[in-house]
């Protein structure tokens, strides 16, 4: 793999970095904006399984829907066939607009938060595994 592409990878993971911080910090003592919580939580996960995908020199489609890029991670490792996302394709891109609003509860929006960490780090793992880097 080139510097370009491993360059590619960590900026993917930096913004994947970035939906976390954002994810903490407004769940940090309170749920403020759950949806936007949600959101956070299916970005960084789409983030984190496209740079996944890059690490194995798959094309990335354009896509938000988690299920897709779950099952195209599947094509290299078979573990991620095993991961359920629940509904967090939901909170992408369409539900950001009036008429398609949906507040998730404060319990949900935790459960949302646990998901995309624990896909987040799993992912991370198998890329640094891709990177020899462990």
């Amino acid at each position: 793999m080139n510097k370009e592409t491993k360059k590619y990878i960590e900026d993917w993971l930096i913004k994947a970095n970035e939906d976390l911080q954002v994810i903490h910090k407004l769940t940090e003592f309170e749920i403020i904006a759950a949806s936007a919580v949600c959101f956070h939580c299916q970005q960084l996960v789409e983030k984190v399984l496209k740079a996944y995908l890059i690490a194995n020199e798959k094309e990335i489609k354009k896509t938000h829907n988690i299920e897709f890029l779950l099952s195209e991670c599947a094509d290299f490792d078979n573990e991620f066939s095993e991961i359920d996302p629940k509904n967090l394709s939901d909170f992408g891109v369409e539900m950001r607009y009036p008429g398609d609003l949906y507040i998730p509860s404060e319990k949900e929006t935790l459960e949302y938060k646990q998901l995309a960490i624990e896909i987040s780090e799993f992912t991370r793992k198998k890329i640094m595994e891709i990177l020899n880097l462990f």
